[in-house]
């Protein structure tokens, strides 16, 4: 009999810690259970900041004792699932970043019904892989704290990840928040 996958989603302001805490968390994972561990990577190489980031991840990953497989995904993150095998533990980061890809994957106008298709794709995306997995972790950024800038497309992306937080959080089996390096759990229990 197959068990059932577990959704686990993690969110915190940028640099508040959320990415340590959701590697520790997959590591126990792994520890308790003796799945694999898959790292899904949405970040694209684009300036020094970005590359600075993708080397502090890795050089993170690389200090565990525990074994990492990387798969660099920037969109249609779904498209792995079939080479995950035997329910891994798979740490999605980040679903801010995976958003922002696949909203600028082409030229739009933004409109309505692209919006939609990029939130049914990603959610999907999400569904596919916690299907393949042990335990699914995404990791996104808390945005909404912030005031929005006077743009129409920072207004729709704002509003398109709220919503991608509230339907993956209403699936999530588990939900932190990070503040200030803190996990507090906002929704399911403490194991």
């Amino acid at each position: 009999m197959e068990s059932v996958s577990r959704l686990i989603f993690v969110t915190g302001g940028v640099r508040s810690g959320k990415s340590s805490f959701a590697e520790r968390l997959a590591e126990q994972e792994a520890v308790l259970t003796g799945g694999s561990l898959h790292y899904l990577a949405t970040g694209v190489n684009s300036d020094l900041e970005m590359a600075k980031r993708i080397a502090r991840h890795q050089q993170e990953r690389g200090n565990s004792k525990l074994v990492w497989t990387t798969w660099e995904q920037s969109c249609r993150i779904g498209t792995i699932a079939p080479q995950l095998l035997n329910r891994p533990i798979v740490l999605l980061d980040c679903l801010t970043t995976l958003l922002n890809n696949e909203f600028f994957t082409r030229q739009e106008e933004w409109n309505t019904e692209f919006q939609l298709e990029v939130e049914k794709r990603i959610l999907l995306d999400i569904d596919v892989l916690k299907e393949k997995c042990q335990t699914l972790i995404v990791v996104s950024n808390e945005l909404l704290n912030e005031g929005l800038l006077n743009s129409e497309l920072v207004f729709i992306y704002s509003r398109l990840i709220g919503k991608l937080h509230q339907q993956i959080v209403e699936k999530a089996d588990q939900a932190y928040l990070i503040e200030s390096g803190m996990a507090i759990l906002m929704k399911g229990e403490r194991e």
